[in-house]
């Protein structure tokens, strides 16, 4: 509900925005709708979400059935490779569905305004989180069911722990979201190439591919430190043997927790530095 206050008797009212946990959420859904808005206004856009993820889904998926062909019993072993490629992509599209977003209220100077506006930076960071899984789910949920019908490969048969690793995917989307948000208010557009490039920064570490053996002595604490590596881990665990240590899921969602919070802090940080230089609006020039 909207306040008013009079700065002296007789003045006129001054209107407050109005404030609790129903206001927010108002705000976030109604910037949550703009996106939507935004997206059902192009067909290029959704077309785009699904043709990156349903290329590289063709692309293993056909050196999957080319492997299953060797001696080799890792290779043989059914949807290795397009579980990591699917896998991979609830990380890596739901980071850029995050990023993209915040770079698009630069490039339209609109950032600014926003951040002139009632919509706190908590709030815009739950909107543009949210919206990073809708994203999500209108790219990946047609290129699932399409690796289903054309290499047999069914994602759920992953079970429960699916859900775990949806969950530990997305968080850390998030934090690297909100590090490459922070540092283009740091540096400008001119750091963008940072917004695209950082995930792939941890592709070789997280272990996609390949298991966390594969790495040097000195690496291997430094991919476990990562969440995405215990969810490739556990991923390959239930594929190739049928089991699961559910301490390693408990151990990348408390890790998730950390890195969102460093992420949100120096995301706040930059976002102090630039609204205290008034740089906010030229940010997008």
């Amino acid at each position: 509900m909207t306040r008013s206050i009079h700065a002296h008797p007789g003045a006129e009212p001054i209107l407050l925005p109005p404030t609790g946990i129903d206001a927010s959420f108002r705000r976030i859904r109604a910037l949550v709708r703009r996106y939507v808005y935004l997206l059902r206004s192009s067909g290029i856009r959704l077309l785009e979400l699904i043709y990156w993820p349903f290329l590289q889904m063709l692309t293993w998926g056909f050196l999957q059935q080319y492997l299953a062909d060797t001696t080799s019993p890792l290779a043989q072993a059914a949807g290795v490779l397009i579980g990591s490629v699917l896998l991979w992509d609830i990380l890596f599209r739901s980071k850029i569905g995050f990023s993209t977003t915040f770079i698009e209220e630069m490039w339209s100077r609109n950032l600014g305004n926003l951040l002139t506006s009632p919509l706190r930076p908590a709030e815009l960071v739950a909107a543009l989180s949210l919206w990073s899984v809708i994203r999500l789910g209108v790219s990946m949920v047609p290129v699932a069911i399409a690796a289903y019908f054309i290499f047999g490969f069914n994602l759920l048969d992953l079970g429960l722990p699916l859900a775990a690793f949806f969950a530990v995917l997305v968080m850390t989307s998030w934090s690297l979201g909100l590090i490459s948000a922070g540092v283009i208010l740091r540096y400008g557009l001119g750091a963008e190439e940072f917004a695209w490039s950082l995930a792939f920064l941890l592709l070789p570490i997280c272990c996609v591919y390949y298991p966390v053996s594969v790495l040097p002595n000195w690496l291997q604490p430094i991919a476990l430190a990562l969440p995405p590596t215990h969810v490739f881990e556990g991923m390959r665990s239930i594929l190739l043997h049928g089991t699961l240590d559910a301490t390693d899921l408990w151990w990348a969602l408390a890790l998730n927790a950390v890195y969102f919070v460093l992420g949100y802090g120096l995301f706040s940080w930059f976002l102090h530095g630039a609204r205290e230089k008034g740089t906010l609006i030229q940010l997008g020039e």
